[in-house]
C-alpha cells in the first residue's frame, strides 16, 4: 500500500473574497484610525525636558504682552498689566518648581518688581486731584495729555512692560536650556 497525501484545507484558511473581505479592511482602517487618534500626534523632537506647562504659561504671558494696550491711555494700560503679573507670578513659581532658576531669572524678576512698584506710585499720582486751578470759562476741565502726572504714569507703563519682555526672555531662555546631562543630540 503506498500512502498517497492528499492536501486537505482547513475550511477556515481559506481566503476571503467578495463582501467578507472589505468588511475585514474596513474594520481594520478603523482599528488603525482610532488608535492613531487616542495616541495623538506626537511630535517625538520635542525633547523630555520642554516643560509643557510652563511653555504654556509663558505662551499666554507673551500673548498678552503682544496684546498691549488697546487704548492710548496709560490708566487702561495699567489695568492690563495687573493681569500680565499674575501670570509672571504663575511662570516664576513654575520655575520655581522645576528648580530651572538662575540669575538672569532674579534679576528680570527684580526689575519687574521695581518698575511695578514705580507704576503704582504714578498711577496714584495720576489719579490724585490736581492743584486747585480754576479751568478758564472756555476750557474744559479734562487733563490734558501733556499733563506731567499722565506723562509719568505713561512711562512708568512703558518702563513695566519692558521689564515683562526681559522677564519672558529670561524664563523661555531657561525654559529651552537643556538640564545638566541630558542628551540633546539624536539618540
Amino acid at each position: 500500500m503506498t500512502a498517497s497525501r492528499t492536501t486537505r484545507r482547513h475550511p477556515r484558511t481559506r481566503t476571503r473574497t467578495g463582501r467578507a473581505a472589505a468588511v475585514r479592511a474596513l474594520a481594520l482602517a478603523v482599528c488603525l484610525a482610532v488608535t492613531a487618534l487616542t495616541t495623538g500626534c506626537r511630535d517625538d523632537t520635542t525633547p523630555a525636558w520642554d516643560y509643557p506647562r510652563l511653555a504654556a504659561t509663558l505662551n499666554a504671558l507673551s500673548t498678552a504682552l503682544a496684546q498691549g494696550c488697546a487704548t492710548p491711555d496709560p490708566a487702561h494700560c495699567a489695568d492690563r498689566l495687573d493681569h500680565l503679573d499674575t501670570l509672571a507670578r504663575r511662570a516664576f513659581t513654575e520655575v520655581l518648581d522645576h528648580r530651572l532658576l538662575d540669575q538672569a531669572c532674579l534679576d528680570a524678576e527684580s526689575d519687574v518688581r521695581r518698575a511695578r512698584t514705580l507704576r503704582l506710585a504714578a498711577t496714584t499720582t495720576a489719579r490724585s486731584p490736581a492743584p486747585d486751578r480754576s479751568p478758564a470759562p472756555d476750557r474744559s476741565p479734562d487733563p490734558s495729555p501733556q499733563d506731567p502726572r499722565r506723562l509719568a504714569l505713561a512711562q512708568a507703563v512703558a518702563a513695566e512692560q519692558a521689564a515683562y519682555r526681559r522677564l519672558l526672555a529670561a524664563l523661555q531662555k531657561v525654559r529651552t536650556t537643556p538640564p545638566p546631562g541630558a542628551a540633546t543630540g539624536p539618540a
